[in-house]
């Protein structure tokens, strides 16, 4: 297989997920991709053609609460009858994406665990994947241990995390609360998570740690630190507490770009819409990368432009200006 081409294989994804297969009318599906919608480009290209919007969850289309504003589903479902694919690019596994998203009947493409793996839920597909080599995990663990966080993992769409570490979490989400409630929902607690590891022999998607608010310095230096003495891997950050680590290989721009080809579109027909730093590298592989406007600083220098913030419907916003039919339509339909 080249380098860097798409990988199909069959999903790692729990037979529950089934249950969220998408009912979508055979008509809608064979003439989905067929259409396209000129959209204008703000900053200089007179027009092009959209196929792809990706979006990330958490500070993007999700409000701080983890609502989703109806506005946005307006737009977005205003975006697929037009022919245009939407995809979800977020840090979180499959399970942790809210059910009012997975009912979306033309919601079928997942990029999971910041690029780790992009997912087909219409074909129960797992269509590409890279993963932290097991070994290179739990050197990072142990480096880890040097350090006042507590940490988990994502592996074949399950949360991993020590209990010891799940029962002192608390004081770590001070000032997200909502993230928290994510932690407990989605961490299984095991009694050692690296012997569990040890046990079950296999790669993981995505492995994190977080600091507590005083240790923000810290957090800015570990960040720094890991991929110095973790060549093969890299390090992003998602919320104001955390730092989230992959194999090099994965990266939602890369992830991205695989379902691009895998679609047959080109990258420049791609759009996508991030706040953190594990979007840079998508906003810059995509024909229009739109950054919140409360995003970090360094995000929105990697975006071709600004919309508004997660808490004033920014991709609804940006979504209706590219349609050209005016904010006004997304919010009347």
């Amino acid at each position: 297989m080249p380098a860097g081409a798409c990988r199909c294989a069959p999903s790692a994804f729990p037979a529950q997920r089934r249950a969220f297969r998408r009912k979508t009318a055979p008509s809608a599906v064979k003439t989905r991709l067929a259409k396209s919608l000129h959209l204008r480009h703000n900053t200089g290209m007179n027009r092009t053609t959209y196929k792809i919007i990706a979006f990330d969850l958490d500070g993007t289309l999700l409000r701080d609460d983890k609502s989703i504003p109806p506005e946005n589903l307006l737009a977005l479902r205003e975006a697929a009858a037009r022919g245009i694919e939407p995809v979800v690019a977020t840090g979180r596994i499959f399970r942790g994406i809210p059910e009012q998203l997975k009912e979306l009947p033309f919601l079928h493409y997942y990029i999971l665990s910041n690029g780790a793996a992009v997912y087909d839920s219409r074909a129960d597909r797992t269509l590409f994947r890279a993963d932290i080599p097991l070994a290179l995990a739990l050197s990072c663990y142990e480096y880890l241990d040097t350090l006042p966080v507590i940490y988990d993992c994502y592996q074949n769409e399950q949360g991993w995390m020590s209990r010891a570490m799940l029962e002192r979490a608390a004081p770590y989400f001070e000032r997200e609360p909502e993230v928290l409630k994510l932690l407990y929902g989605l961490r299984k607690p095991v009694d050692d998570l690296k012997q569990t590891l040890r046990e079950r022999g296999e790669g993981l998607q995505k492995l994190q740690m977080f600091f507590k608010p005083e240790d923000e310095a810290l957090r800015q230096a570990t960040i720094r630190e890991l991929p110095r003495r973790f060549p093969a891997l890299v390090a992003t950050t998602s919320v104001k507490n955390n730092i989230e680590v992959n194999s090099v290989d994965a990266g939602k721009g890369k992830a991205l770009l695989a379902l691009c080809r895998t679609l047959g579109v080109e990258a420049s027909a791609s759009v996508a819409f991030g706040d953190g730093s594990n979007d840079i590298e998508m906003l810059r592989a995509a024909g229009l990368g739109v950054a919140m406007a409360n995003a970090d600083e360094a995000v929105k220098a990697a975006a071709d432009c600004v919309t508004a913030g997660n808490e004033d419907c920014g991709v609804a916003r940006k979504i209706g200006e590219l349609l050209e039919k005016g904010r006004d339509s997304v919010w009347k339909n």
